[in-house]
This record gives structure tokens, sequence and C-alpha cells, in this order.
């Protein structure tokens, strides 16, 4: 036996997640008379994550309203930029997203990541035992229900990804901080204390060192240091004074 039938309605920013035929302005959805509209919004695709206010029948409910017969369910996008409350804001990222992590780290913001699938499980259990917002193109991984807090990357291309995650959640930046290899921080060192890990053309062409304090990995102004420097004047130039404007 069928259940009630809704009007529900996704954001167009959400459309892209449900099937073809559920990406119209309105749409009737039927329903169990059980499930609670969260479970609802999830059944069409949309991870939680993204989703922000869910308005029935013109008032905001709450994931847990469980939809009767004739209501209409508008489902809004989550808001820019996002306030995650409870904690520094901290990211972990799945293991397709290396770049994004390095560029991250590149920025000063912390992001963890393991360069092996340590899987789904494990991913959700750090997320809430670290309490670090998740991100990935997983939409699968994002409904796991003991996830702290996640977010879909939209775009598979990290100059894209990098913006998206930026303009979302709008971390403070402090660039040349942190390790991209493991994440940890970095500090200044002097040359002659690095010396033995350095090769002979480094230790005679530069002269300004920094030392990651936890894997002692050590960072010079090499051959990359244009592009490196290319990625951060963007982002700075772009996402620098963000969270100052929002204090």
């Amino acid at each position: 036996m069928n259940g009630p039938e809704i009007h529900l309605s996704l954001a167009p920013e959400l459309r892209f997640f449900a099937v073809q035929e559920r990406r119209r302005p309105w749409t009737a959805v039927v329903t169990d008379g059980a499930s609670t509209l969260g479970h609802v919004v999830e059944s069409l695709g949309v991870p939680l994550t993204e989703v922000g206010r869910l308005v029935v029948n013109g008032e905001e409910t709450a994931v847990s309203h469980v939809p009767s017969a004739g209501e209409t369910v508008e489902v809004h996008p989550v808001i820019r930029p996002q306030r995650v409350p409870g904690a520094p804001l901290r990211f972990l990222l799945d293991v397709h997203l290396g770049t994004l992590a390095r560029r991250l780290r590149l920025l000063g913001v912390d992001a963890a990541y393991e360069s092996e699938d340590i899987g789904d499980p494990e991913l959700a259990a750090r997320s809430a035992a670290q309490r670090r917002v998740l991100l990935s193109r997983d939409r699968g991984l994002l409904r796991r229900r003991e996830l702290w807090a996640g977010a879909y990357v939209y775009s598979d291309r990290p100059d894209e990804q990098l913006r998206d995650v930026l303009g979302r959640f709008t971390p403070s930046l402090a660039p040349w901080t942190r390790c991209t290899a493991c994440n940890g921080p970095l500090e200044d060192a002097d040359k002659e204390s690095v010396r033995e890990l350095l090769q002979h053309g480094t230790r005679r062409t530069y002269e300004v060192f920094a030392r990651c304090t936890l894997c002692e990995r050590v960072y010079w102004r090499g051959a990359h240091h244009a592009r490196l420097e290319a990625i951060v004047a963007g982002a700075m130039g772009e996402f620098g004074d963000a969270r100052a404007a929002l204090s």
C-alpha cells in the first residue's frame, strides 16, 4: 500500500544530486508514512550535509519531522559561509582528495589526510572523535550517522575544490606555517641545523629554511615555489579577509 504523497522542491543547487525526474521545480514523492523528512531527502540522493532549511507548508521544520499527506516541502541548500560550532575548524579528507589536502595545508589550514584508503567506517569515526569536518565526493560516506560534520566537494578539479572549501567555510589562513606532507606545524630552521638533511646543491643555493616539528621534513624556496606562491596569492586575495569580515 502506498503511503502519503507530499510535494517537494529541491533548491537548484541540490537538484544535480537527484535523478532526472526529481529535478523539476516540484515533484510528487510518496513516503512510507513513518520515515523522517531527513530520510526522505536522503532517499532522493541529497546528503544532509548539503541541506540548510527545510520548510514545510511555509514553516521551517526539523529533519526529524514525519511528513503527512499533502504537505509541501522546500529543501534549501546550506547557507554559505557555513558556521561550524563547537570546535576549532579542522578538516578530514578522504583518500581521493590528496591534492586538496596539500593545498589547504599550504594555506595553514588543519587538514588531516591518509594517502591509503582507511575505509568509510574509520573515516567517519575519526571525524567524530577528532571533531573534524569530513570532506568527500562520496555521498554514501557523507550519509554515515556517526559523522561529526561533513561537506560534499562539488568539483573534481583541485583549483575549484579549494575555492569551494574556502568559500564555504572561510577558515583562517596562515600560509607557509604547516607541513604539506604530514599537516604538522613548521618552524624556522637555520642552515646549520638542517645541513645534514640537504643535498649539496641545495646547501650551496639556499639560505632560508623551515622544518616540520613532527616529521622533520625541511622546506625551502625551490623550483616549485613560484607555482605555490601563485596558489597562496590567489587564495589570500580572494579569501584572506573573509573570516575577519564575519567577526
